[in-house]
């Protein structure tokens, strides 16, 4: 008998201070590069029903970047077994088999898109980058979880582009986040952190940025029972043999009433209060703002016990 995945680890990426729009880029080693934890079950169900009933909306595949799909699988499928042999054992005949899901993959034959049957492994979305000229391109993705933003409206699209609606991403990012990747070697995994707060714990959100109107069904007394914490934990790492980058990106939801009092309350009350206006819309944060700051504000005077 195998053992259950370990808990999910609970990420707290924002900072205090002035805000401050960076890549926040962090060396990852190899072992931390997939998460894998007790959310793995139910997440792995939910993606093959996205990939079974929403298809077209959750995987697009480019028409001439194959051989990057297969190294995406061929690199997972090495990976898997060697980090985590408790729940994934390469067999003599070349499948991989997952013992928490039951199912077994062809590596060298998948019998759905490699890109697809990589999506069905992890947890983490896949999406892949092909520099073109120095100038990073969305050609490909398994994405199964967005945060509010449509992946048919991006594919095929400059990284630049695809990151358009950002405030000040064209600004003071996208010329770094284009060099950083040109300049990515193999071997080398950065790993980055995301952070919004949402008013709806779904994974699967592909609308809803930019709300403003007020909502006065979340108060100071509720908020903490209405809120969500949404992280992205987000890698990058360059496919030796077909030069794409793989940019993974797993997310974390956590009810804002699960945040430890006290420090963490009042470090994510900074937070928020630091975000600029054009930020805060973006992240439809603006309709419950005062809201969640006065349940911030009274969780950082708070020393009991952190919920369980």
């Amino acid at each position: 008998m195998f053992p259950d995945p370990p808990a999910e680890t609970v990420h707290l990426p924002f900072e205090p201070g002035e805000y401050r729009l960076a890549m926040g880029l962090q060396a990852c080693p190899e072992a931390e590069w997939i998460e894998l934890d007790a959310r793995y079950r139910a997440e792995l169900a939910l993606r093959r029903g996205l990939l079974g009933l929403r298809r077209d909306a959750v995987l697009g595949l480019g028409a001439d970047t194959l051989p990057a799909r297969r190294e995406v699988l061929a690199l997972l499928g090495a990976h898997l077994p060697a980090r985590y042999p408790r729940w994934f054992r390469l067999g003599t005949d070349g499948r991989l088999h997952n013992r928490l899901t039951g199912e077994r993959w062809s590596l060298a034959r998948p019998e759905r898109d490699p890109l697809e049957v990589a999506a069905r492994l992890v947890q983490e979305d896949l999406c892949l980058l092909r520099l073109d000229a120095g100038t990073p391109v969305l050609t490909d993705a398994a994405l199964c979880f967005p945060s509010r933003w449509m992946l048919a409206e991006k594919l095929g699209r400059p990284l630049a582009a695809v990151h358009a609606p950002v405030p000040l991403y064209a600004a003071r990012l996208a010329g770094p986040v284009d060099r950083f990747l040109a300049a990515l070697r193999p071997g080398r995994i950065a790993r980055r952190f995301n952070w919004a707060l949402l008013d709806d714990p779904a994974l699967f959100q592909p609308t809803g940025k930019f709300r403003a109107a007020h909502d006065p069904a979340i108060t100071a007394a509720n908020a903490g029972a209405r809120l969500w914490l949404r992280v992205e934990r987000q890698t990058l790492r360059l496919l030796p043999e077909s030069g794409a980058v793989l940019f993974t990106i797993r997310v974390h939801v956590t009810p804002l009433a699960r945040l430890p009092a006290g420090a963490t309350a009042a470090r994510l009350a900074e937070a928020v209060r630091a975000l600029p206006e054009a930020t805060a819309r973006y992240k439809s944060i603006a309709p419950f703002r005062d809201a969640v700051l006065g349940w911030l504000d009274a969780r950082s005077r708070d020393v009991s016990p952190e919920p369980r």
